[in-house]
């Protein structure tokens, strides 16, 4: 394998390990790290909400580029391997079944 796979692999462990980390720091009832900037009460004037909105985008962005990479990695393998993508549309090799029954005497017999 080439060493592009394995640069992709090593991205994809940091994104990984990244988008973790901001999962782990959301609370799903909206507290979590966000509550404990800005204080408590009605004081969002700034500190609570763009911290969520900053874990929020980070969540998605960090989401996208680790599909992105994981598909990277794919064509990258498949190209250094010298194989074809079956997404590509190329001709795909179909076998036909064999004939297991070859016996030529009927199988229903009377006495």
């Amino acid at each position: 394998m080439s060493s592009t796979y394995y640069i992709f692999i090593v991205l994809i462990l940091i994104v990984a390990f990244l988008l973790m980390l901001v999962i782990m720091v959301q609370n799903p009832k909206g507290g979590g790290l966000s509550s404990s900037f800005g204080g408590g009460g009605n004081q969002q004037i700034g500190g609570v909400q763009k911290t969520t909105d900053f874990l929020d985008k980070s969540t998605w962005a960090l989401g996208t580029i680790l599909i992105v990479l994981i598909l990277i990695t794919n064509f990258t393998n498949l190209s250094a391997t010298g194989q074809q993508s079956k997404v590509s549309g190329d001709s795909i090799q179909t076998t036909q079944p064999v004939d297991t029954n070859t016996n030529s005497t009927d199988d229903t017999t009377t006495n």
